[in-house]
């Protein structure tokens, strides 16, 4: 199975995407396309990044993931290639692809120089249509990374960082905000297991207090009530049933978290 999927912020609406999967289809007319988003926040390579590394560990071996969250691109940027786990990756070196490809193993990252798998033109301003797309087309029909270019140790590397427990609290910060507005934190699901649900808390984002309730599902808080509990994705986050935590909390990525139990 060829399967390839594609991320970027170029917006669902637009017509960028549909040129990379022509340009894919036109190389591999067999490949099948998997679509993880195209909203994600304009230039904001960290939270195209976390969705990356949400979504990897569901796909088959051999899945070729074009990631193009690219403010850079023209530049002297490099383009990489990567290995990890049995999957592979396309896309800029400016960290988009790393937690992801950490996330599945230890990466194999090769800077992409062979020109020979490019489109004939290469705009300066649509690498995910000139480059990105045909490397992802020729690796998903067989090309080894090595053919692409050397390999190498110097990329840019990505973190979401980690949260932590200082005695009762627990600290992290931001990550991502979905489109529900729940607020994802780097904070680990196993460090709220210590919590009771039901236990009052009290919610800090960047010196904005609030008082939150540890739940195990959305529909233990009451409508408008902001909730804390573990998400799918395995990190702590803070909800609101039938609402928009982010919104309450006037919570942006980036901000630090602090959460709690009320004495």
């Amino acid at each position: 199975m060829a399967l390839i999927t594609l991320l970027s912020d170029f917006g669902s609406a637009s017509g960028y995407p549909s040129a990379m999967k022509g340009v894919i289809l036109s190389l591999c007319p067999s490949a099948q396309i998997v679509d993880i988003s195209h909203d994600v926040e304009r230039h904001h390579v960290r939270a195209g990044a976390f969705l990356l590394w949400m979504v990897v560990p569901y796909f088959p071996e051999k899945t070729v993931h074009c990631a193009v969250v690219d403010p850079g691109v023209g530049t002297t940027r490099r383009p990489l290639a990567i290995e990890s786990g049995g999957q592979l990756f396309v896309g800029p070196d400016n960290g988009l692809l790393i937690p992801a490809a950490e996330r599945l193993g230890k990466p194999k990252v090769y800077h992409i120089q062979n020109e020979k798998y490019f489109r004939a033109k290469v705009s300066r301003t649509f690498h995910g249509r000139d480059i990105f797309a045909p490397v992802a087309a020729h690796i998903v029909l067989g090309l080894p990374l090595h053919e692409l270019g050397p390999q190498i140790t110097d990329f840019i590397r990505l973190s979401f960082g980690e949260g932590v427990r200082r005695g009762r609290v627990l600290e992290g910060e931001i990550i991502y905000i979905d489109a529900f507005g729940n607020v994802i934190t780097n904070i680990s699901g196993k460090l709220l297991e210590g919590i009771t649900p039901g236990t009052m808390l009290v919610v800090e984002v960047s010196r904005k207090v609030a008082s939150a309730r540890a739940v195990q599902t959305y529909a233990e808080g009451e409508q408008g009530e902001l909730i804390v509990t573990v998400g799918s994705h395995g990190q702590v986050e803070i909800a609101m049933n039938l609402g928009s935590a982010a919104a309450r909390l006037r919570a942006h990525v980036g901000e630090t978290v602090l959460i709690t139990p009320k004495l």
